[in-house]
């Protein structure tokens, strides 16, 4: 029987957050404004306030709030200085390219998107004040560098991606109504990068920076007590919001298991540790303050991530965790993963999506899509996909593409270039590599999508990456389930589980009754609870309070915290547990 069919439920903490300081807390509503005006008006006679707010926030929302607490003060759009809607679309256009999901990296900065001339004319505006001016839109500190006050404000990207199918236009297009995923691909590849080198240096200069996620409800930490937040989150181990959502191939066992809402018809996948899409709750014990993770990587990479995996990626975190749920559902699309030259040629990214599938859950008649068949014929397989997409026929995928048994803790690498997929009746646990909008699907099994359109297929990028060498045999020896043992100890043992030679993360499951010893090394870890129902992250050194974690949590260890230990707690007192370690190969440190 599977976890999914027994009725067990998780004690899986949807809204994990991390302690400020006890001298740092939250201020909410009108105090939000007292306090920004307050530290205004003791700087400046005429002061000037730029509240710079992250593209998708609500600022017909804000600038109501602002109305009625400063009074006297000079409300500016700085907004009104972007270039016009259709020089944008031009500007962006080889960036966004035709296809609905995939454009091409953007390395822009923020004044490309603003116009010189009326950003002078705002300047000129500011500094000829008669009164106290309050800048609020994306690129307030663009255009008061020298504010008397800096406000940043912060938004999820979740909460972005959620405006976006309600409705809410790209910042500055003419685009309410336009398929969701050209808006999320205009955020991801142009304006959420512009975004994100802009608001990286404010980090150290904001006086305050806001919670813009609920724009009826104005939240805010002092800057101090932001950066304290940030430095609190690599000091110990910690866990991101996870995001769930549904899709056409979607299962039940999330909703099961991880005891989520009724109403969504299923919930095919989530994002349980990706920093860039995730949140980061921040807590004074009375309420929580939410920010983008992505903020505690640019913030302290070389805590979080350790020197030699800084080095490699830069500020940027390189290992994914996340869910595909499949219980009840139905076969994930047939894909294939871009090889490294083609990623960084193509699309502008530094390095690819490898990826592995860690079976935390299986019905018996659960398979995984994996590698090719020896011996077929790549020609008649290219010309019957064409046939597919056209609609002429079914692809016969089982002719083509090797199907292997899934079983409950199974582990299944998939190096790019590797045509996979994971079968109906799963509960995959996918651990890869950062970047995630790259998938070329080639089949998707006759589907559409939840709006009713089809999916998009990618078989011109598809076919240039496949790797028609990785036959049965190959698969078979390289990419499915390697478990090899690598140390034990008094209620323990190590094996390693993956992943491919050619793929950079490495992946270590650990089996415990008793304490099993880990150390960082010098390299950010990323763990799930794969086994059992609760286990306990301590320092044995008491350098961070013991950390209480639950079967199927994903959880990070900077690598700034050395040695920890985990062992059964709670619930799972008497049980025999496991982990699943990943962190970046050949980062560690050699003099552990």
């Amino acid at each position: 029987m599977t976890v999914h069919d027994s009725g067990f439920v998780s004690a899986y903490d949807k809204a994990p957050a991390v302690s400020l300081p006890a001298q740092h807390a939250i201020v909410r509503d009108a105090a939000v404004w007292e306090r920004i005006r307050t530290a205004a008006t003791d700087r400046a006679d005429r002061p000037a306030i730029a509240i710079d707010a992250y593209p998708g926030t609500d600022l017909d929302a804000l600038r109501a709030q602002l109305s009625g607490h400063f009074e006297g003060f000079d409300i500016i759009d700085v907004e009104t200085a972007a270039r016009p809607t259709a020089e944008l679309d031009q500007w962006m256009s080889d960036n966004l390219t035709d296809d609905r999901v995939l454009g091409v990296m953007s390395q822009a900065v923020i004044d490309a998107v603003y116009d010189p001339e009326a950003v002078e004319a705002l300047r000129r505006r500011v500094a000829a004040r008669e009164s106290g001016v309050v800048l609020v839109g994306w690129g307030a500190a663009h255009v008061a560098p020298d504010a008397d006050v800096l406000v940043l404000g912060e938004l999820a990207r979740w909460e972005i991606q959620t405006r976006y199918r309600a409705g809410m236009p790209n910042w500055h297009a003419a685009n309410p109504d336009e398929d969701v995923l050209r808006k999320i691909k205009r955020g991801y590849f142009v304006e959420w990068r512009i975004a994100d080198r802009h608001k990286r240096p404010l980090f150290d200069a904001a006086d305050f920076v806001l919670d813009l996620n609920d724009p009826d409800r104005a939240a805010m930490l002092t800057g101090d007590g932001f950066r304290a937040g940030l430095a609190a989150a690599v000091a110990r181990p910690f866990r991101v919001v996870p995001y769930f959502d549904p899709g056409v191939w979607g299962g039940q066992w999330m909703r099961k298991v991880c005891g989520l809402d009724a109403e969504p018809v299923n919930y095919a996948w989530a994002f349980d540790c990706v920093p860039e899409e995730n949140s980061l709750l921040l807590t004074d014990g009375a309420s929580t303050f939410q920010i983008p993770s992505i903020d505690v990587v640019f913030a302290h990479p070389r805590e979080l991530l350790g020197d030699r995996t800084h080095a490699r990626f830069g500020a940027e975190f390189p290992i994914r965790f996340d869910f595909l749920d499949t219980m009840e559902g139905g076969n994930l699309s047939l894909q294939v993963h871009p090889m490294t030259d083609y990623i960084r040629n193509t699309f502008g990214m530094a390095y690819t999506q490898d990826e592995s599938y860690y079976l935390l859950d299986a019905e018996d008649d659960a398979l995984v899509y994996l590698g090719l068949k020896t011996g077929i014929d790549a020609e008649r397989m290219a010309r019957d996909l064409a046939a597919a997409e056209a609609g002429e026929i079914s692809f016969p995928a089982e002719k083509y593409v090797n199907t292997f048994p899934a079983r409950k803790h199974d582990h299944f690498a998939i190096p790019a270039g590797t045509i996979h997929c994971s079968g109906a009746n799963s509960m995959v646990l996918e651990i890869s590599a950062t970047p995630y909008l790259f998938t070329f699907k080639m089949w998707d099994w006759d589907r559409l999508g939840l709006d009713g359109r089809p999916r998009p297929i990618h078989l011109d990028h598809a076919m240039k990456n496949v790797q028609w060498d990785r036959d049965t045999e190959w698969t078979t020896a390289n990419l499915v389930d390697r478990v090899e043992p690598v140390g034990e100890g008094e209620g323990w043992t190590e094996e390693r589980t993956g992943l491919h030679e050619l793929e950079f993360i490495e992946t270590r499951r650990h089996w415990f009754t008793g304490t099993a010893p880990h150390d960082t090394n010098g390299t950010v870890n990323v763990l799930n609870l794969v086994e059992g129902d609760e286990a306990i992250v301590e320092s044995p050194e008491g350098a961070f309070e013991p950390f209480v974690v639950h079967y199927a949590e994903t959880f990070i260890v900077p690598a700034a915290v050395g040695r920890y230990t985990i062992r059964p707690h709670g619930r799972g007192e008497g049980q025999r547990l496991a982990t699943v370690k990943a962190y970046v190969r050949g980062t560690e440190r050699t003099d552990a």
